[in-house]
Order: structure tokens, then sequence, then C-alpha cells
């Protein structure tokens, strides 16, 4: 019986999501390398930041001076919020990440989950069955 428990897809299906998401969350918060904790948050903000249309113009002087005067505005203001960014933290970029924070709770249920299933599976095994008499054990 319990190499049957041991053995189904759910359960296997559950023991490779938890070790998948506690990777990914040793990934993500930095527990290894902190380099990993700094590639993460930068992921998430440029996927936050990665929004955008793009609306075609035929190119003339004024379309291509005008959007490279834009461009260069923008990174200007970008430089300066990098700027007062790291002036405001110190240039650390610690404190709580939320995507941490997140995938730990997730982790922490999956753990849970897993455990009440193989204690319910457990008592159901410990669970007397009633028996059953068949006509032909009545006869004998």
């Amino acid at each position: 019986m319990d190499s049957d428990i041991q053995q189904t897809a759910y359960h296997s299906l559950l023991r490779v999501g938890v070790a998948v998401l506690a990777l990914v969350l040793i990934f993500d918060s930095g527990l290894l390398f902190k380099s990993t904790a700094h590639v993460s948050k930068q992921t998430q903000n440029y996927l936050a930041s990665a929004v955008g249309v793009q609306v075609g113009v035929a190119p003339n002087e004024v379309n291509v001076l005008t959007s490279r005067i834009t461009e260069l505005e923008q990174e200007v203001v970008r430089k300066d919020r990098e700027i007062a960014v790291n002036l405001n933290t110190g240039g650390v970029t610690g404190g709580v990440n939320t995507s941490t924070i997140v995938l730990s709770a997730i982790l922490f249920i999956m753990l849970v989950l897993i455990v009440l299933n193989y204690a319910l599976d457990y008592l159901r095994t410990l669970a007397p069955r009633p028996v059953t008499v068949t006509d032909k054990q009545r006869t004998a």
C-alpha cells in the first residue's frame, strides 16, 4: 500500500512542484549568491516597465531629430532617478523582496498540503475496513 501511495502521479507532481518552487525561491532570495537576487529584481523591474506601443510614421529629418531628443531626455530622466534612488538607499538594494515573500508562502502552503495528504493517507490505511461476506462464504 505504501508503494502505491508514493508512486501516484499526484504525489510525484507535488514533490516535483515543491522542489522547483524551492529552487526558484533560493534563486529569487539570493541565499546562495546575492547576484541572483539582484538579477531577479532587475528582471521584474524590466518586465514591469516593458509595456509600450509603437506607431509607424514616415521618417524625415524632423521626426528623426525629435525622436533622438526624446530618447536623450528619457535617458537623462532615467539616470536622474537612478542617482536619486541610490542616494536615498545608500546604494544598497536591501529590504523585503515581495516575490520572495510570495514564493515562501506558496512553498509553505504546498509543504503543508503534502504533509496533510500523507497523514490522511496513513490514517486511511489504519482505519478498519468493513468485512463483507459473500454468498460462497455463507454456505461453507
